[in-house]
């Protein structure tokens, strides 16, 4: 059985807002070739290639070592992001803007930032909300503007009704359906050093975390979404993209990546699962 967690210290937590740290990396060319492989893509990266849009989360991983991480797989709470006492953590949302390529195989630098800390009570308990800027560059040129949404989570309640799914829009232009897999997700966790255990250890996010099957990670998603408006659209170039995180998807069932233009602007995008209720919200703004 879950223990009661200790009441959140928001005032406590608010004092990481500020705080900095700076990562450099090599947008390893190998690396990229293998998320081409990872979303079934033939296509054939070498260096100075620019890389696509949403393939810089490939890089700059938190290397912890294995005593410093916590029970869910994650480095442990504090360090450079807050330390919020709430077990489940997810990626929210995020919000970027493209000034130039990244190209393939240069170095890059990503200098982070807290922006903001909040917290609330909601129908599923106590959220806390952390809010990371971004800013990638290779050389000296701006490269990736980037605001990432992290949300913590209490364990669910006993006999808490789950929430209201909200239907997906049903009037998609270009649809994919994806057949997530835990090969899927292994794919992914391991070329981002990610080693939260939601994303491959069922036992522990059914028994533990109390969902139903491996979450398909919301990033992998999201480069889903803008991987169909490469398809779709090869001759445009996005400026912006932004997403939000509505409910989760789980490997137990198919899920598809959904889009439409809007306009000859902007191209709204969504994640919908097997019964049409909608996963994932996007948009992107095409230069």
């Amino acid at each position: 059985m879950n223990q009661p967690l200790p009441p959140l210290d928001l005032d406590h937590l608010r004092q990481w807002t500020g705080r900095s740290e700076t990562r450099e990396d090599l947008m390893h060319t190998a690396i990229v070739n293998a998320m081409a492989a990872t979303l079934d893509r033939d296509d054939h990266y070498r260096d100075g290639d620019a890389l696509p849009h949403l393939w810089h989360w490939l890089f700059f991983w938190a290397v912890s070592p294995a005593s410093a991480l916590g029970p869910d797989g994650h480095p442990k709470r504090g360090g450079f992001l807050p330390p919020v006492a709430l077990p489940r953590r997810m990626w929210a949302g995020g919000r970027l803007s493209f000034a130039a390529p990244l190209p393939v195989g240069a170095a890059a630098t990503r200098v982070s930032r807290i922006k903001d800390v909040s917290a609330k009570t909601g129908s599923s308990g106590r959220l806390a909300f952390v809010t990371v800027e971004h800013e990638i560059s290779a050389g000296d040129r701006l490269a990736v503007r980037e605001e990432h949404d992290i949300v913590y989570r209490d364990h669910p309640q006993p006999g808490a009704a789950p929430a209201t799914p909200k239907p997906a829009p049903t009037d998609a232009q270009w649809s994919k359906t994806i057949t997530p897999d835990p090969v899927l997700l292994f794919r992914y966790s391991a070329l981002t050093f990610n080693g939260h255990r939601i994303h491959y250890d069922r036992s522990y996010v059914t028994e533990i975390e109390a969902y139903p099957g491996l979450i398909v990670h919301g990033p992998l998603i999201a480069t889903m979404l803008m991987d169909l408006v490469r398809r779709e659209l090869p001759e445009r170039k996005v400026a912006e993209f932004s997403f939000r995180a509505v409910s989760p998807v789980f490997d137990i069932d198919t899920f598809s990546v959904n889009g439409k233009l809007v306009d000859d602007g902007r191209v709204q995008l969504w994640a919908a699962n097997a019964r049409g209720e909608l996963c994932l919200q996007a948009e992107a703004t095409l230069a």
